[in-house]
């Protein structure tokens, strides 16, 4: 997934967390929801730049040899620029983008 075509903010932005948890009616769980997906998406950003700059790796037996890849200088500013993953599950979770499932509020609707 592409995550600068997230349309959520680069900055922090206050909510009225009220309004974000009125479909599970419970704050801890809306913030517990939304922390497993930035965790998620955490993983999945990691992934993806270690893919990308191991191409770029240089293999050599000498530690004290330093070389700067100008690719791999783009490739970290281009990650670092990136919505934290926090703001992105938060964008998604108001978007109604996340499923979610709690299973003990399943069992109880059960019996």
């Amino acid at each position: 997934m592409d995550y600068k075509k997230t349309n959520a903010p680069a900055t922090t932005v206050t909510r009225d967390m009220m309004e974000i948890c009125s479909d599970t009616g419970n704050l801890y769980e809306t913030v517990a929801t939304i922390g497993k997906r930035a965790n998620q998406i955490s993983v999945e950003i990691k992934n993806d730049l270690s893919k990308k700059l191991a191409e770029f790796a240089s293999y050599t037996d000498n530690m004290e040899e330093v070389f700067e890849n100008r690719e791999q200088i783009e490739i970290s500013r281009y990650y670092e620029k990136l919505p934290k993953p926090t703001l992105i599950a938060t964008q998604e979770y108001i978007e109604g983008k996340i499923y979610y499932r709690n299973p003990s509020k399943e069992k109880e609707k059960l019996q």
